[in-house]
């Protein structure tokens, strides 16, 4: 039996933003039902060359999207903040997919699409059960490559007519502007921290390790995706915001450890009380969404090894029945 190899040509030509939310949302459900077993990250730290890398394992016994089938598999994924300094991406990772039936290997896949896929798809999922439904003003707290599949799921999902951009530099906010107000309605404004947090959907995607949302900034009834946390240390939005406001997680054990409850957790200025539940308890009916108009909410994102595995594993399927990819020899 060969090994199959999908690249990120492959899979984009395949995958989109739109496609993945379905996906997601069964993969967040499986978790609220126990039906997966997903083991906290392995974090490998590389403190010497400013990174670190990670292994995300996970089982998924039975998935509709998936024909009922269980798949298997590992993600290793490696976060270096200055390699874009010697050529080469900040993010880079490899998917690898068994069949849990035999342990053996069905295939290896290139992970840059499909993590900025299914991190944007969760970003969807967590809006379209946390955000108030009329929502149609966006505010972007950073303007990469998640800033970009954060707003595609949201496009999929709310009637939008303002998108407000805040990068680094006004320029980079600016351009991320004219890239995608093409072939849309959507009013795209580049604009200070700020003027972005004042948004009925706030998504922040920077690698900051100290606040840069203030709680005065958010207005009642505002939901935000926040992003950028994904390891110790670092942080995006205020204390003061997180204790005023109901916080959804992907898993408890991620976040405390790395997303952006960590620094909350670590101080001990947040607590288990603070966290309202998972967004699996929720798309589950385990739990209810948003209770009130004017809650805050707050989905802390630090992404799931089901989220890859669901995705890989139907972008495997994908691949098969149209023949691509290419059969390497065990």
């Amino acid at each position: 039996m060969n090994l199959l190899w999908l690249s990120e040509k492959d899979i984009a030509s395949m995958l989109s933003v739109k496609d993945t939310i379905p996906l997601v949302e069964e993969a967040f459900a499986c978790m609220g039902r126990e039906e997966a077993q997903m083991p906290a990250k392995v974090y490998l730290d590389f403190k010497e060359f400013n990174g670190d890398l990670r292994a995300m394992p996970a089982y998924l016994p039975h998935v509709q999207s998936l024909q009922g089938k269980p798949f298997a598999g590992v993600k290793v994924v490696n976060s270096h903040s200055k390699n874009p300094e010697k050529g080469l991406p900040a993010v880079a990772a490899v998917l690898v997919l068994n069949n849990p039936e035999t342990g053996m290997p069905l295939a290896v896949l290139s992970a840059g699409v499909l993590t900025d896929c299914r991190t944007g798809a969760a970003g969807g999922v967590a809006a379209k059960y946390l955000a108030r439904p009329e929502s149609s003003v966006v505010g972007l707290v950073g303007c990469g490559r998640q800033a970009v599949t954060q707003l595609k799921a949201l496009q999929a999902l709310f009637t939008l007519k303002e998108v407000r951009v805040s990068g680094r530099r006004l320029e980079e906010a600016k351009k991320f502007c004219e890239k995608q107000s093409k072939e849309t309605s959507v009013v795209f404004a580049s604009c200070d921290v700020q003027k972005a947090c004042e948004a009925d959907i706030v998504v922040t995607t920077t690698p900051s390790r100290e606040p840069v949302v203030k709680a005065e900034w958010i207005k009642p009834g505002t939901h935000i995706n926040a992003i950028g946390a994904d390891a110790p240390g670092k942080q995006e939005l205020e204390l003061a915001l997180l204790n005023r406001s109901r916080i959804v997680v992907d898993v408890l054990e991620q976040a405390r450890h790395s997303g952006e409850v960590n620094a909350g957790f670590s101080s001990g200025e947040l607590n288990q009380e603070n966290i309202e539940g998972s967004l699996g308890d929720i798309v589950a009916s385990k739990k209810q969404g948003r209770h009130f108009q004017e809650d805050i909410t707050v989905f802390d994102s630090t992404g799931l090894a089901v989220q890859d595995l669901v995705v890989g594993a139907w972008v495997y399927q994908q691949a098969i029945e149209k023949k691509m990819g290419i059969q390497l020899e065990r």
